[in-house]
């Protein structure tokens, strides 16, 4: 991969953890986490292997569930709020089903069948940044 786009997606990585961190919005962290993930699907698939692709398929599809749940889960607290704010979480189910999401985006326990195999599916370093750096934003 060439090394300028390598760099442009690491900055993106840094800056989808920091939005996502920084935010006091719900969309804002929801947007932050999307550029993260967008981020990372070039990372998994730059070698041209069936199991990169496979690892980076399956690592999109089980993030933007999440993401979608989380959207999900926001839209139904600022609705019974009024507020998009992420301290106002309130109703029941809001904060279960984004205990859930989040579950799924940090590969917790039930919801970490997805970890292993996009482990398998990836080197290294890449490995390294799906272990650390993609579980510090959720």
């Amino acid at each position: 991969m060439n090394p300028y786009i390598m760099s442009i997606l690491m900055c993106n990585l840094a800056l989808g953890a920091i939005i996502t961190a920084a935010s006091y919005h719900w969309f804002l962290a929801w947007v932050g986490l999307e550029l993260n993930t967008l981020a990372i699907i070039p990372i998994l698939a730059k070698h041209h292997h069936p199991r990169a692709t496979e690892a980076a398929t399956k690592y999109f599809i089980i993030q933007a569930t999440a993401s979608s749940i989380i959207l999900f889960s926001s839209i139904i607290n600022a609705w019974y709020t009024g507020t998009w704010d992420i301290t106002q979480l309130t109703t029941q189910p809001a904060p279960t089903m984004l205990l859930i999401a989040l579950a799924m985006k940090l590969g917790l326990a039930p919801m970490h069948f997805w970890l292993p195999e996009v482990m398998q599916g990836t080197d290294t370093t890449t490995a390294f940044i799906v272990a650390t750096w993609q579980k510090l934003p959720p």
